[in-house]
This record gives C-alpha cells, sequence and structure tokens, in this order.
C-alpha cells in the first residue's frame, strides 16, 4: 500500500512538471523573436531620436513588411515541406509587371487585371510543383532557374522600363486606409479570436486528459495580445487608419495559419518535412501534397506583387529584387527550419516585421546599402546557427 502511495505521489509531481514545462513551451522560439523586435525598436528609436516609433513611420513600416510578410507566410510552408523557393522576389516582380502592362499598356479594367494576375501567379505555382513533385527536380534547381527566367521575361515584357501609372482601383489595395471604426472593429474580432482559441483549446485538451495550464496564464498571454493588439490599432488610426495591405497580410496569417495548425493538409505538411519517406508510407500522396504546397506559394506571390505594384503605382525591371532572401530570412528568423518539418506561419510574420524593422531603420539612420546586407545576411546565418545548436541539444 505504501509503495503504491508512492507511485501515486511520484505520477503527481510528474503530472505537475508536465503542465509547468506545457506552459511555457508555446512557441518558445517566436516569443525570443519578439524580445528581439523590441530591442530592435529600442535601439532604433533611441539613435533617431524618436522618430521611429512615431505613427507615420510606423504605418509605412507595417506597409513595407506585409509584402514581405505574405511572401514569408508561402515561403513557410514550402520550407516545411522541406522544400526552399528562390524564384519568389523574380516571380513577384514579374507578376506585378503583368498587373501593370495590363492595365496601363493593354487598357485591361484594374480588377480584371488583378484577377487575371491572381490566376497566371497560381498556374506558375503548379507549374514549378508539377516539375518539383512529378518530375523530380530539385526544388532549389527549379526555382533558382525561375529566379532567372522569371527576371529575364520581365525585362524583355516591359522592354526595361517603368510601366506607370496604374488605375485607382489598383492602387487602392496597396495605398488605401480604412476608416478608424474599422480597424476598432477589427481589433476586437482579433481578441475575441484569442478568446475562442484558448477556450477551446482548453477544452480539447481536457477532452484528451493532457496537461492544461492554469487559467491565469491564458489570461495573461491574452491580455498581452490585447495590449500589443490595441496600441497597433490606436497608432494606425493615429496616421491616417488602418492600411489596406496590412488588413490583406492579416486576412491572410489567420487564413493560412488555421490551415497549417488546425487541417489534416497542414499536419501532412510538417509530416512531409519531417520525414518524406515516412510520410508516404503512412499512406500521403507526398506529390501531389508538394504540387498543392507550390501552388498555394504561387498565389501568394501573386498577392504580394499586386501589392508592390499598387504601392509603388508602377512595375519596374528592378522590383522584387533580393525578396527571396528577406522572405526565406524571416521564415528562418522566425523559427523555421532549413530541413524542414518546424515552423509557424506566426513566426514567419514575426520574421518579416524584424527584416522590415531593419530595413526602415537603417534608412532612417542613413546607412549605406553595403551595410545593411551585411548586417541582414549575418542575422540570417546567425538564426540557421542557433536553430542548428538547438536541434543538437535534444
Amino acid at each position: 500500500m505504501t509503495t503504491e502511495l508512492k507511485k501515486e505521489a511520484v505520477g503527481m509531481g510528474s503530472e505537475k512538471k508536465i503542465s509547468l514545462a506545457s506552459m511555457f513551451h508555446f512557441d518558445v522560439k517566436t516569443y525570443t523573436m519578439i524580445l528581439a523586435l523590441v530591442s530592435i525598436w529600442v535601439i532604433f528609436t533611441m539613435t533617431t531620436n524618436g522618430d521611429f516609433l512615431t505613427s507615420r513611420n510606423l504605418s509605412n513600416l507595417f506597409r513595407q513588411m506585409s509584402i514581405t510578410g505574405i511572401l514569408s507566410i508561402g515561403m513557410v510552408f514550402i520550407i516545411i515541406a522541406g522544400h526552399i523557393d528562390l524564384s519568389v522576389g523574380s516571380l513577384m516582380g514579374l507578376l506585378g509587371g503583368i498587373t501593370a502592362v495590363l492595365n496601363v499598356w493593354l487598357k485591361v479594367d484594374g480588377i480584371l487585371a488583378i484577377g487575371i494576375t491572381l490566376v497566371l501567379g497560381l498556374l506558375i505555382g503548379i507549374f514549378n510543383g508539377w516539375l518539383i513533385a512529378y518530375k523530380k527536380i530539385p526544388a532549389f534547381i527549379v526555382t533558382l532557374g525561375g529566379m532567372l527566367v522569371f527576371r529575364g521575361i520581365l525585362v524583355g515584357m516591359t522592354k526595361g522600363t517603368t510601366v506607370a501609372s496604374l488605375d485607382p482601383s489598383i492602387r487602392f489595395v496597396g495605398n488605401a486606409y480604412l476608416v478608424d471604426g474599422v480597424g476598432i472593429l477589427l481589433g476586437l474580432i482579433a481578441v475575441a479570436v484569442l478568446v475562442y482559441k484558448a477556450l477551446s483549446g482548453r477544452k480539447l485538451h481536457s477532452q484528451y486528459g493532457l496537461a492544461i495550464p492554469p487559467m491565469s496564464v491564458e489570461i495573461a498571454k491574452i491580455a498581452f495580445a490585447a495590449v500589443v493588439i490595441g496600441l497597433l490599432i490606436i497608432i494606425l488610426n493615429s496616421y491616417q487608419g488602418f492600411p489596406v495591405p496590412v488588413l490583406i497580410l492579416a486576412i491572410m496569417a489567420v487564413t493560412f495559419s488555421y490551415v497549417l495548425t488546425k487541417t489534416v493538409f497542414g499536419r501532412r505538411v510538417y509530416a512531409i518535412g519531417g520525414n518524406a519517406e515516412a510520410a508516404k508510407l503512412s499512406g500521403i500522396n507526398v506529390t501531389k501534397m508538394t504540387l498543392s504546397i507550390f501552388a498555394i506559394n504561387g498565389l501568394l506571390v501573386a498577392i504580394a506583387g499586386v501589392l508592390l505594384c499598387s504601392r509603388l503605382n508602377a512595375a519596374s525591371v528592378a522590383a522584387g529584387q533580393n525578396a527571396e532572401m528577406d522572405a526565406i530570412a524571416a521564415c528562418v528568423i522566425g523559427g523555421a527550419s532549413l530541413m524542414g518539418g518546424v515552423g509557424s506561419v506566426g513566426g514567419a510574420i514575426v520574421g518579416a516585421l524584424v527584416m522590415a524593422s531593419l530595413d526602415n531603420g537603417m534608412s532612417m539612420l542613413n546607412i549605406e546599402t553595403f551595410w545593411q546586407f551585411i548586417v541582414k545576411g549575418s542575422i540570417l546565418v546567425l538564426a540557421v546557427w542557433v536553430d542548428i545548436a538547438t536541434k543538437n541539444k535534444r
């Protein structure tokens, strides 16, 4: 009897440890990046005499970040599945150029031009996926070739000139602001979603007998997120309102975060990245999944291309240069592993904000371009090193 009591006590002690571990295991890398982001903002605020944290600059920062953020959402699917896409920058420039050529030179209606661009992005993504999944050409080679091909098509299509200016319907998606009430409503919806997600998660854990963190921890997390969302809404509304590109990014982030974490499709993406052979033996159609992942990426690149073209009110041969590096860096900084099987949409968004903040802050300080490349490249290498180091400790 005494032995049984001791075993029960040990079991209770281990259960408590599991609960404590589960309390602090949620997206550790993402929260670390948030801390790093805050540090970056503090440094730039001090070095720019507070200009970095003005509502005008932060509004512009989030508008700029929305393009990298959308690219990063598509890229994180690719990286989790164990692949890479080096063509997204050139493809984004090409698709933005197609929108401009259709609208400016061929006089196609703005909405129709956007629709055609999105369909083309989807088709190109499917073609890339077909080459990789069915023809077994490595993703690195397919997308490296695509990077050159798409840039060449863009230069030839535009004859090396800048194509401007676009219809108001196209300029709206990249430059418009929503009225204050819309931003407040979106903030309330976001907080409501967080509350629902927390409660449903606790209920699900309870049904399966899993460890549940104390309610105080959940409340603290929701309160912190609500404060951050509230500050963001206040800052954006104090300038001109909630930017439409940020709204589009938020919709994409919520949608694809749900797909990645709450659907069978998302679980299969992680399974393929963790061990493609094991996933195939378990009944997952790896080739079809790979095709679908690249199709999603192509669609998201098209959306980013339209936003870039809209924000600049023009298309140029230099559009999207090095954007693939920013997208990959954002994913890795946000916790995705280049070995596959690890990553999240939320982490990619945080990583995109880190990259955009570095670009914005260094530009405000008039730091020379070569130093900006050195800093961003060093951060990418550091992020990969940290990922490898943490894997080796497991």
